[in-house]
């Protein structure tokens, strides 16, 4: 059974930073797994804006927040973080992690993905 937890929302000035980080259980990292950081996005669909490959480790962006966010994974602690770099107001949202267990390819649709955590509130103020 897989189960996803998020951590680390909370409030953050424009041009300030936050980490959030998911714990993973019941996904092998070492095989081909999506898992992604999603977000609601002003066309009210859940997307995701930060997505990385477990056994490949490469990563994907929404242009929205390329060049600012950065995902990363740490097998030894089973955790997906996402590094959100110069805040802007529009990333207020909430952040949710989720996976796509046995693929190749990750796509930002929630659609393919079948295990969601909670989610985390981000705001962000100016």
């Amino acid at each position: 059974q897989i189960e996803l937890a998020e951590s680390g929302g909370g409030s953050a000035p424009v041009g300030g930073s936050l980490t959030l980080a998911c714990v993973v259980s019941g996904i092998d990292f070492t095989e081909d797994n999506c898992l992604g950081w999603f977000r609601e996005m002003p066309n009210g669909l859940r997307w995701g804006v930060a997505l990385i490959h477990t056994s490949s480790r490469k990563t994907t962006y929404d242009r929205s927040v390329e060049g600012r966010f950065t995902i990363a994974q740490d097998i030894g602690k089973r955790t997906v973080y996402l590094q959100m770099d110069s805040l802007k107001v529009e990333d207020t949202e909430v952040y949710y992690c989720a996976s796509d267990t046995r693929t190749s390819w990750c796509s930002p649709s929630r659609y393919y993905y079948e295990t969601w955590g909670h989610g985390t509130q981000v705001t962000v103020s100016a």
